[in-house]
């Protein structure tokens, strides 16, 4: 007759399961990439290199809580900025464009005033928030 075999399980060895387990951590810490938001592409100057301006070369850009734009005394609509800020600088070439924006400014309002400054090739300054 038939003798039944009797198989015994395998075991897994449990001793290397530790090791195996780091390798893989570390595998994936070391592959994987963390996107980076890149932000405003603003150069800033080195330490230092701080210097005066005279009042008349400063044309003051201010931005409130709802996104209303000052472009010296007069309000103008941000659709409009690079065009205005572009006939200043005709007026003056050595003109420095300071941004103040109000803290509760939203993001997006103080990035599409910084695109049309940037559109009109202008030289930026950021003021502090307040």
């Amino acid at each position: 007759m038939l003798k039944k075999r009797r198989f015994s399980s395998g075991d897994i060895p449990s001793s290397s399961l530790s090791d195996i387990a780091f390798l893989l951590l570390v595998f994936f810490l070391v592959t994987t990439t963390v996107d980076m938001d890149k932000g405003l592409g603003i150069i800033l100057p080195a330490e230092g290199q701080e210097f005066e301006m005279h009042r008349s070369n400063i044309l003051n850009c201010l931005i409130n809580s709802t996104g209303g734009v000052l472009l010296g005394e007069d309000p103008v609509d941000i659709a409009e900025i690079s065009k205005k800020v572009r006939e200043k600088m005709l007026e003056n070439e050595n003109i420095i464009i300071s941004v103040k924006s109000h803290e509760k400014t939203k993001y997006e309002d103080y990035i599409k005033v910084i695109d049309q400054l940037k559109q009109a090739n202008a030289k930026i300054s950021i003021a502090e928030t307040g």
